[in-house]
């Protein structure tokens, strides 16, 4: 259905039915029905999820029971971690026939490319929303420019785009990656303290994430941040691990071959840390709690709960994947007219060995 047809009847029906937007609070949940039109591209698995906010699925429900949905075409950037794996489900799971949705899903297999690809079909099948977790952020001036011209607004999930026209995208729904860096630095240093390590010269080493991705870049800066505050903090090398276990026990192979004494390996994902503690293992060394090495990362996945619980992994910095709700309740106000806020920041915590994780984990939807 064309948007100002679609518009004109959504307006029709709130009026009718008085159905309201969400209120702006952060949503915690989404279903687990999903129903979507898939692109060409490779399909992402499925992990667990919760089920919608309450305002969402009224306004979705009004819409489907009149025939109307609201096509959403989401240009995912791939499959590569556990975290993405449920960042895909619950948008899976939130825009479905159902909640008044049609979606399109693209896997970009981690090519700009192909997202740049997949952003041009959703233009030309008339979508009403384009969503984008961008694989890096420059090089997307002129997809989004022909996006505005179509009147398709744009909104962002997970990384940014370093565009100089920010009117280009509508709002941006992620977390604060730079804030995510700084806490673990601050975790870093009181657990070292705690350990009777505070003076020591602590060497370390940072498995990035897919450089140039918003992830990355924040929590490098972020990092850095802390580096600059103590002077006995070494960062001997930076490589990234691409956001993959396969890659992150390669990087750190590569590590302890080039280094005898590593104290720290910072991982900018759960599922790089997976692959350093591999390598770790395999040179005969150990780490965690007890281990010969500090391994900390970032996401939370449900795999980060059972690494701490094992004695693998120190801690872990969350990064909320459940964008799908939030994303939803930002549609659902500019369906009515709205205005929303350009950075939209969700809520998020850490995770260590001194917590009860097993009964955190007992609850943990992702």
């Amino acid at each position: 259905m064309k948007r100002k047809v679609l518009s004109a009847l959504l307006i029709a029906a709130m009026t009718v039915a008085t159905v309201g937007c969400g209120g702006g609070s952060q949503p915690t949940a989404d279903a687990d029905a999903s129903a979507e039109t898939e692109a060409p591209a490779e399909d992402a698995a499925a992990d667990d999820a919760e089920a919608p906010t309450e305002d969402t699925a009224a306004d979705g429900t009004a819409d489907a029971a009149s025939g109307d949905l609201i096509t959403v075409g989401y240009a995912q950037v791939g499959a590569e971690s556990d975290w993405r794996t449920a960042n895909t489900e619950s948008f899976k799971s939130t825009f479905t026939e159902e909640n008044g949705y049609k979606l399109i899903f693209d896997d970009a297999q981690q090519k700009q490319e192909n997202q740049i690809k997949a952003i041009r079909s959703f233009i030309q099948q008339e979508v009403d929303y384009i969503v984008v977790a961008p694989v890096v952020e420059t090089g997307w001036e002129t997809v989004l420019e022909e996006a505005k011209e179509a009147g398709i607004p744009v909104i962002l999930s997970d990384r940014m785009m370093d565009v100089s026209d920010d009117t280009l995208f509508e709002a941006w729904v992620g977390g604060n990656f730079v804030k995510e860096g700084e806490t673990c630095g601050d975790w870093l240093a009181k657990y070292l303290e705690e350990q009777g390590r505070g003076e020591e010269e602590i060497n370390m080493v940072t498995i990035q994430g897919t450089i140039g991705a918003s992830a990355q870049v924040g929590r490098t800066e972020g990092m850095a941040n802390k580096l600059a505050e103590h002077s006995n903090w070494k960062m001997l090398e930076m490589q990234s691990g691409e956001f993959t276990q396969a890659k992150g026990q390669e990087v750190m192979e590569s590590f302890l071959k080039s280094y005898d004494d590593i104290d720290v390996v910072i991982c900018e994902n759960d599922n790089e840390a997976f692959g350093a503690i591999d390598a770790i293992k395999a040179a005969g060394k150990t780490c965690g709690p007890e281990g010969d090495i500090i391994v900390v990362s970032f996401d939370s996945v449900k795999a980060a709960f059972e690494s701490m619980i094992a004695g693998d992994l120190n801690a872990t910095f969350e990064c909320n994947p459940l964008h799908g709700p939030r994303v939803a309740e930002i549609i659902q106000k500019l369906e009515a007219g709205e205005t929303v806020d350009k950075i939209q920041y969700v809520d998020e915590a850490y995770f260590d060995t001194s917590m009860d994780l097993e009964s955190i984990l007992a609850e943990r939807a992702y």
